[in-house]
């Protein structure tokens, strides 16, 4: 097909198909003359995924060009592929940041998870975020959280479909950002419902000595 017609395929403007050649995001086409090339199935699935990575995931050209680096030399495991996800989702490498509480975190966990794993800095820094805003959290609460991510972290990876590597890294990366949104709308709804149940009732003391207070001035009123 020419690039008209991949453009009409995938809805993508021609212009914009050009910039993604441009940056190497989108492999040439077959060329047929000086000025002229014609594109295949594979041009069409390239450009969806980079559509759902840009539109759907709101990553930037930069890491867009990591993901379809990656496919163009796809790493040898899954295992590999699923880490790609992972380096582009996540925070810039541990320059500077203090691992060791993540570091005794994991350990306790026995999770396998690498030296160089590119959350390990991640979750230093949340830590270390939690700490700088006075938020305690015991360790028997974060071996509870922990629990949970890894609950969710079977349903992912028995998602991640083995097909083809492009709808691996689509489902990892897309469907790691998206999914996000719908875990964390999910824990918001979860308190409001544990917390219905907890304190169905309860006044705080303020809003009791308000409501005396009222009461009282009925009462002499």
């Amino acid at each position: 097909m020419r690039m008209s017609e991949l453009s009409g395929a995938t809805g993508i403007p021609v212009a914009t198909v050009k910039f993604y050649l441009r940056e190497g995001l989108l492999p040439a086409g077959t060329p047929i003359s000086a000025t002229s090339a014609v594109y295949d199935g594979t041009h069409v699935e390239r450009l969806r995924l980079i559509r759902a990575l840009i539109e759907g995931a709101a990553l930037s050209i930069a890491q867009v060009r990591r993901v379809t680096q990656t496919l163009d030399n796809p790493p040898d495991t899954w295992h590999g592929m699923l880490g790609t996800a992972q380096s582009v989702l996540c925070g810039p490498a541990d320059e500077g940041v203090e691992t060791a509480p993540a570091d005794a975190l994991l350990r306790r966990l026995g999770w396998a998870v690498g030296e160089c794993s590119p959350a390990r800095a991640d979750l230093a820094r949340a830590l270390a975020r939690l700490d700088a805003g006075g938020i305690s959290v015991s360790p028997q609460d974060l071996d509870g959280y922990a629990a949970s991510a890894q609950a969710a972290a079977v349903i992912d990876v028995a998602a991640l479909p083995t097909d083809t590597p492009e709808a691996a890294l689509r489902r990892a990366v897309v469907g790691t950002v998206l999914l996000d949104n719908v875990l964390i709308a999910l824990r918001r709804l979860a308190q409001e419902d544990v917390s219905a149940r907890t304190f169905a009732g309860r006044r705080t003391s303020g809003a009791a000595t308000g409501a005396a207070i009222a009461e009282t001035s009925r009462s002499t009123g």
